[in-house]
């Protein structure tokens, strides 16, 4: 992918004035140069352009700003010249994997007076006699040289100047917005069970009250019937009254 490109797909339809970080590993340069980069990411903090094919940084825009450069993995040979111009608050530079030879090459750095930390893994610079005693001569506001100190003290994993902390900030302000956002869903979904046990709750009322009417009925029913037998019982006693009237009569006529 294109440099151009890859800057537009990294702003994600945001100003480049509001971002502070910006990584272009593995894209494309245009015959080794930066493109698309401008003055317009004047707050941007930390830059990565790890791999892009970069000859140069001669036209870097100016970065007041910039703390973080990550330049390894290319073939830039010379011309820092640009950094001290353009980059005055830089404070790490990685330039890793590069064709720099000679300690005259690192000597605009000198321009930098934030530089706390280089890195020069893999540059044939590292394999000349005294290299490390050399460069930490010549740039004397370095604390870290590819990683170590003056006492092979080993540099923080975290940025001193605090440059990580910011920028996991704000990935944890973006996972705390998640976990509202699932927060709020989860209490959705128990409103959710709890109107539908209420509505349980109303169906098995009107049930109930259902079968007290049907046990109502039944009782009346049953009252119908004993009334029904209660009015039969008196015809019935009245015929048994006649049958022994009868029955006494033939009794006297026998005598």
């Amino acid at each position: 992918m294109e440099m151009k490109k890859r800057i537009n797909l990294e702003l994600r339809n945001r100003k480049p004035a509001e971002g502070k970080e910006l990584v272009l590993d593995n894209c494309r340069s245009d015959d080794g140069k930066i493109t698309g980069l401008t003055a317009d990411f004047e707050n941007l903090e930390f830059l990565s352009m790890i791999n892009v094919n970069l000859l140069s940084v001669s036209n870097l825009p100016k970065l007041n700003k910039l703390r973080k450069l990550e330049l390894s993995d290319n073939r830039i040979s010379g011309g820092l010249e640009a950094l001290a111009e353009k980059c005055p608050s830089l404070t790490h530079l990685n330039l890793s994997g590069n064709k720099i030879k000679d300690l005259s090459t690192l000597d605009p750095l000198k321009k930098l007076p934030s530089l706390n930390s280089v890195d020069l893994f893999n540059c044939e610079v590292t394999m000349l006699m005294d290299y490390r005693e050399s460069v930490l001569e010549l740039l004397p506001q370095l604390t870290y040289l590819d990683g170590f100190d003056a006492d092979d003290q080993e540099a923080p994993d975290s940025d001193p100047e605090g440059l990580d902390d910011d920028l996991d900030d704000e990935d944890e302000d973006e996972e705390g917005e998640e976990d509202e956002d699932d927060e709020e869903e989860e209490d959705c979904d128990e409103d959710g069970v709890v109107d539908e046990g209420l509505d349980d709750e109303d169906d098995d009322d009107e049930g109930a009250e259902e079968e007290e009417d049907d046990d109502d009925e039944d009782e009346d029913d049953d009252d119908s019937e004993d009334e029904v037998v209660d009015d039969a019982a008196p015809g019935q006693k009245r015929k048994r009254d006649v049958e022994d009237d009868g029955e006494e009569e033939e009794e006297e006529d026998d005598e």
